[in-house]
């Protein structure tokens, strides 16, 4: 698998798209919002730059993208007109694999725009938007050219899937079933990526420059715990289910891996004081519940089940995987499957996603 070409959220604004199932990321920006705004007053209040350049890594579509975009210029407005100063002009990138479905934030950028003058009055500075295909992994922007750089859920996304995962049959990611072996394999691609895009962030971004790094991650040291590898167990269940009935190749499941992985607080820790270049700010965990719906008010009967809910946001990020590997006529069976089995296990179980957040400045 070509993580690269292949790693995307479904696109466009249907049904099944991450443009209208992704409020599980929406409730994790607004619970990081103390420590991005932390950083960002930090960050202008110490050089008060007449220019800011903000990069968003990781940036996919729809309304999350200019939600980010939108409160850090917004904090950094409230900061300047404090102290009578003119306001900076805005230069900010938008970064994602070149499968984004890009076409979509550029066709609402005039209404983001629009609406960021109506709140915000007419002082504020122009807003210049450059979308930037690319992995992350990698050198994307010039030498000192950055000042702030912000990511959720993205970096637990590896650039490649781990080599040498042949005996974690049965399984799609890490699991209790899984050989030390791969969990060895996909601790030391992430170690591997994770310092990689420290490096390249350090030559990007200005001395004293800031980021705010939110990863889906897990609490415990055990990479393979519930905690953080359950919610891909359960799709692998649908997907043994289908193998057992004929529907899927054997062989083709046991070739399937999910190229993620999830840190701890600690190993997020380890590699950015092994790498050097930033300082730690803050570093902390919280948690979501799979279903970002619940003790939401006012919903409709369909984003009452959670299940449903659990479901659709999984497949506008993991059908495009799927559909690579195994082609799309399973696709709608799979989903499923995997509904009911989510929604069985959450009458259960508490289910949660946990969020490991790390603020960095430049050293």
């Amino acid at each position: 698998m070509e993580v690269v070409q292949v790693l995307h959220m479904n696109g466009g604004v249907g049904e099944t798209s991450y443009a209208n199932n992704s409020f599980v990321q929406q409730k994790v920006i607004t619970m990081t919002k103390p420590i991005t705004e932390d950083a960002i007053t930090k960050l202008y209040c110490s050089t008060y730059p007449e220019e800011i350049a903000i990069a968003d890594l990781g940036c996919s579509s729809g309304p999350n993208t200019f939600f980010v975009v939108s409160e850090l210029i917004k904090v950094v407005d409230s900061a300047r007109r404090k102290i009578s100063q003119k306001s900076p002009e805005y230069q900010v990138f938008l970064n994602d694999l070149p499968g984004n479905d890009f076409n979509t934030i550029f066709r609402s950028l005039s209404i983001f725009r629009n609406k960021l003058r109506e709140q915000l009055g007419p002082g504020i500075g122009p807003c210049f938007f450059t979308g930037v295909p690319g992995s992350f992994y990698g050198r994307l922007f010039r030498k000192n050219s950055l000042h702030f750089v912000h990511s959720s859920y993205s970096l637990q996304w590896l650039s490649q899937v781990p080599q040498g995962l042949e005996s974690n049959k049965g399984n799609i990611y890490m699991a209790s079933t899984s050989p030390p072996n791969v969990l060895k394999a996909y601790y030391e691609q992430f170690q591997q990526d994770f310092s990689l895009f420290l490096k390249c962030r350090s030559e990007e971004l200005v001395d004293g420059g800031r980021m705010v790094l939110t990863f889906l991650g897990r609490r415990t040291d055990d990479p393979s715990s519930k905690e953080c590898c359950y919610i891909w167990e359960l799709l692998a269940m649908a997907l043994n289910d289908m193998v057992l009935e004929g529907v899927i190749e054997e062989e083709k499941l046991n070739s399937f891996n999910i190229p993620q992985y999830t840190p701890s607080p600690a190993e997020v820790k380890y590699e950015v004081e092994k790498e050097g270049s930033f300082s730690i700010d803050q570093l902390e965990v919280t948690e979501v519940n799979w279903n970002a719906y619940q003790n939401e008010t006012d919903l409709s009967d369909a984003f009452k089940d959670g299940g449903y809910n659990v479901a659709k946001c999984m497949r506008a990020v993991a059908e495009p995987l799927l559909f690579s590997h195994f082609g799309e006529a399973i696709i709608d069976e799979v989903f499923r499957r995997y509904r009911e089995i989510v929604a069985d296990r959450m009458s259960k179980e508490k289910t949660e996603f946990v969020n490991v957040i790390v603020s960095l400045k430049k050293a």
